[in-house]
Formats: structure tokens, C-alpha cells, sequence
């Protein structure tokens, strides 16, 4: 355990020395779909014992590493979002860093700076934490919008740049996020461009009475997370997601996908609707939601399942929607019911 700028917290896995990322496990191999499901089941199964009673949301976060995303975790404090966000890195032997967002945070405190190197007489990078193969960055929407913004780059490109000179970042590669709802004390709403890179946003919610009770027995003494072994190398990862990018789309469901982006674009309840870029991640998720289901192609109910937490947080409703307290998630909902499903999934 390291201490970084602003006092923020680093969770290292041999930490690299020459090259701000490691590769670590070696070359990745090809699991195969059975492969895939094993391996999966084993970083759920380490996930779901820090986290209780939330399987749904363990499953979204594994959709979202296997589908390369990035994932915005938001809910009221005290539910878990940071747990899941530490219990999701550890279970994967990979470098790992952590970033407590703060108002004073700099761009370059994520990024890295060049620095001078009095011995060498000349400039050296000195890479932040972003040089990582999973960034936590804990309430982000507690940063300026400015220092937000320094994630734009890696999160769409996976590189970073710096002084002109442009750093490639290691796959697997995925930011996970947690911020507070923007009605709390000392946020900033993330900016559309931000929201955008998110893969998915999910809330944690509050755990029903027997998933606390539970909880209650087994941190009572000491935190699950110190137990937590890694069980997946990052190779490991690398090549479950090879197997996720060969599942099959039929051109029915790619149809359905773009329909049901392009409804969110002309609905009179939202003035902005969902990117293109949005259909990109559906679609790739919905690959990872299928694999972890043991098939190697998608159906509709993969997008169905999977549209609110991937387009609801990128859409803003308009004035009268807010009004009416209509949520951009009763939009996406309204719209999957609506709209119609094509009659050959696979």
C-alpha cells in the first residue's frame, strides 16, 4: 500500500518498474466459451463474497470487464459502491490503483507529470495512477469538472498524453467509478462527454434484511477484502474477452440495438438521446451478457436486460420530464416495451 498525491490510497499488484503498466500472467490464451464460464464463475464467486445479496449487480460489473468498459457505479453513501469497485479489482491478479477524487485533485495527479531528472539532466515521465490495469476512482463527481475531463482520453483511446508524447495503456483496461447522487453536498455532475465513456451505470441499493444480518456476521470482526485472493490473471481476462468479441450478432439484433438507441434520440420526454457510441457498447456488452450465459451468440433479451443500466445515464431528460419527475430509466424501460422484437434472435 502506497500514498499518493492528495493522500489518496494505491492498492498495487507489483507495482511495474520500468513501464507504467504490467502485462502480467503472460501471453493470453484462447479459454473457449467453457473457459470463459469457469474462470467467470470464479471472479463472481470472489466478488459475491465481500458483496451480499446483490448478484444481479455482481453480474453487470463482470459484463462490463468482459465487454473492455468501464463501469459508473452511483448511490448514496455507505451501500458498498467503493467495496465492489476494490472487491472486482483484487479478485483479478493485475496492477491495480486507486484515486480518492477530491475539489483540489490536478489533472495531472490521474495522468502523470514530466519532471526533471537532475542526474540525467533531462525530463522524465513520472506516470500516475491511471498507468493501471484497473483504476478505482472513488467519488468522482467530487472532482472539477476539469480534472474529470483528464479521463476522457484513456477511457475511449487507452492512451494517455502528455507533454505531446502519447502512452499506451495495457489492456485490460477498465476504469471503475463511483460517485454520489448530484443532490449531495459538494458534487459536480459529470459532463456528457464523461458519461458517455461509462459502459453501464448501476446504484447497489439498499440490502434486503437477511444480506445485512449477514453482513453484520461477516465484518464483524475483520473486512471480507482481507481474505480476498486474487483468482484470474490478467491474461486470464484477456482471453475471455477474445472469446466475448467472437459471440455472434445476427443482423436482426444489431437492427433492434440501433432502433432502440435511435428511439431515445427523437423522444419528447429527452432532449439529448443516446450516441452512437452508446450502440457500441450495447452491443458489446451484450456479447459479455450472453457468454456469461454459456452461449456464443445474442438474443434480444440480452439487449432488453441490459439497455437501462448502459442508456439511461448518458440521456438528459427535458424541462418537463424533470417537472414531471419522469427519469430517463422509465424512458429506456418504456421504449424496451414498446418497441417491437424481432422474431429471429440468434
Amino acid at each position: 500500500m502506497a500514498v499518493g498525491t492528495h493522500g489518496e490510497s494505491f492498492m498495487e499488484t507489483d507495482p511495474p518498474a520500468s513501464h507504467p503498466a504490467r502485462h502480467g500472467g503472460g501471453e493470453a490464451s484462447d479459454p473457449g466459451l467453457d473457459g470463459l464460464a469457469h474462470v467467470a464463475n470464479k471472479i463472481r464467486d470472489a466478488v459475491e463474497s465481500v458483496i451480499e445479496g446483490k448478484p444481479s449487480v455482481v453480474r453487470l460489473a463482470l459484463t462490463v470487464l468482459l465487454a473492455e468498459g468501464h463501469l459508473l457505479i452511483e448511490d448514496v453513501p455507505g451501500v458498498g459502491k467503493t467495496m465492489l469497485a476494490k472487491a472486482l479489482a483484487r479478485s483479478v491478479d493485475c496492477s491495480v490503483r486507486r484515486v480518492q477524487f477530491t475539489p483540489d485533485l490536478l489533472p495531472s495527479d490521474i495522468t502523470g507529470v514530466s519532471a526533471y531528472n537532475q542526474e540525467l539532466r533531462e525530463f522524465e515521465f513520472k506516470p500516475g495512477p491511471v498507468f493501471a490495469n484497473i483504476v478505482v476512482g472513488d467519488e468522482i463527481n467530487r472532482a472539477s469538472p476539469k480534472t474529470q475531463s483528464a479521463l476522457l482520453e484513456c477511457m475511449e483511446e487507452r492512451q494517455v498524453t502528455v507533454d505531446g508524447t502519447t502512452y499506451t495503456l495495457e489492456p485490460p483496461f477498465m476504469v471503475i467509478s463511483t460517485q454520489n447522487p448530484v443532490e449531495m453536498e459538494g458534487t459536480y455532475p459529470l459532463p456528457e462527454a464523461q458519461r458517455d465513456r461509462f459502459t453501464a451505470r448501476i446504484s447497489m441499493g439498499y440490502p434486503d434484511p437477511a444480506a445485512e444480518l449477514e453482513m453484520l456476521e461477516t465484518h464483524g470482526e475483520t473486512s471480507p477484502l482481507d481474505r480476498l485472493t486474487p483468482v484470474a490473471h490478467a491474461a486470464d481476462v484477456r482471453g475471455l474477452i477474445d472469446v466475448v468479441r467472437r459471440q455472434h450478432v445476427s443482423a436482426a439484433v444489431r437492427q433492434y440495438a440501433i432502433e432502440l438507441v435511435a428511439a431515445t434520440r427523437s423522444h419528447p420526454d429527452l432532449r439529448l438521446g443516446a450516441s452512437p457510441r452508446a450502440t457500441l457498447h450495447l452491443v458489446r456488452a451484450a456479447r459479455a451478457y450472453a457468454a456469461l450465459d454459456d452461449r456464443d451468440y445474442v438474443v434480444p433479451d440480452d439487449l432488453q436486460d441490459l439497455a437501462v443500466p448502459v442508456l439511461a445515464h448518458r440521456l438528459l431528460p427535458t424541462a418537463e420530464a424533470q417537472v414531471d419527475r419522469r427519469r430517463p430509466e422509465q424512458v429506456v424501460a418504456d421504449l424496451v416495451r414498446r418497441l417491437p422484437v424481432p422474431s429471429h434472435g440468434k
